[in-house]
């Protein structure tokens, strides 16, 4: 009976832990997993009525909680609590700041943690490599040298791109205007680096199936790619006009121009990220070669999302 710990219940933890309930439900009783949530001592004495509702809705899932505070604790301390379960998948993101992620890895190390999934659910950092984009992803090139260089706790990294949402989010800049598209506003689509860039998206849906089959059934080490969808930009603008039925403005904005953006605003994560995706490297593979598509694990492209989300119309 695998005892798994899941940190973080935002974007992607949420849906983990769905999936993750769902497929233990199948399971005989007597070896059903356990599934747990460490949540924050300050969520449960004072939690928003929001939350008090996210918590009820997964108490009600079968999911238990541990009370421990990430930010606050040094590795020794998790550590101490991770010790008690075998599977352990990080959905903490980025809010935790600086070191988090390789004071998790540290502490799921010194714990003996059977399986370790880290927080890695994103680009190809082997290929992006440390210096990138004024090394926006160097924690995450230490976390994979950490569990790398010890043997003792068996560790995945789940590859899967971007969240397919965040491609449309306006803020990011590559598409804009897609909210006010149906009352006549004007939608532009921005490549970055050209036209031929692609990049590979994947929801957080679709994420939670493939991870939940690979903590409780596959099992696999290593390395794996996800991906709902590999576009081009070029792709992408034409999908974007077959959903709102008109012409997009298109531009370009070439690596150079992202460069000189980010050298006057060298701390701005947003251009360190549109640096990044303009360079084109380890942030695209093709879905064939996927673990989702190995498993048969069915996942919405660009299309199929554009076509589900009322916002975008």
């Amino acid at each position: 009976m695998p005892r798994v710990l899941v940190l973080g219940a935002g974007e992607l933890g949420l849906p983990i832990l769905h999936s993750l309930s769902n497929l233990a439900s199948t399971s005989p009783i007597l070896s059903r997993p356990t599934i747990t949530l460490l949540v924050r001592p300050s969520t449960f004495s004072s939690p928003s009525p929001s939350k008090s509702r996210e918590l009820a809705h997964l108490r009600d899932l079968g999911v238990s909680f541990l009370a421990a505070d990430i930010a606050t604790s040094h590795a020794i301390e998790l550590a101490s609590h991770f010790k008690h379960f075998d599977i352990i998948v990080s959905c903490t993101g980025f809010a935790g700041g600086p070191g988090t992620q390789l004071k998790l890895a540290r502490a799921a190390c010194e714990a003996g943690v059977a399986h370790y999934y880290p927080w890695q659910f994103g680009v190809d950092y082997d290929i992006i490599g440390p210096d990138a984009a004024n090394g926006i992803f160097r924690e995450q090139c230490e976390v994979r040298l950490l569990l790398r260089g010890q043997e003792k706790t068996k560790w995945t990294i789940v590859s899967t791109g971007m969240f397919t949402s965040f491609l449309l989010e306006a803020f990011f800049g590559v598409v804009e205007g897609l909210e006010t598209a149906g009352a006549g506003g004007e939608v532009v689509v921005t490549a970055l680096g050209g036209w031929e860039n692609k990049v590979t998206v994947t929801t957080p849906e679709d994420i939670g199936r493939v991870v939940s089959s690979l903590v409780l059934a596959d099992q696999r080490t290593g390395v794996v790619f996800t991906a709902g969808d590999t576009v081009s930009y070029g792709r992408l603008a034409d999908l974007v006009e077959a959903k709102i039925g008109k012409k997009v403005r298109r531009e370009v904005w070439s690596l150079d121009f992202l460069r000189a953006e980010l050298e006057t605003d060298p701390e701005n994560q947003i251009k360190k990220y549109r640096c990044l995706f303009a360079e084109g490297k380890g942030v695209s593979w093709e879905r064939a070669s996927t673990v989702n598509e190995e498993l048969n694990i069915k996942t919405t492209d660009v299309q199929g999302f554009l076509s589900s989300n009322a916002s975008a119309a």
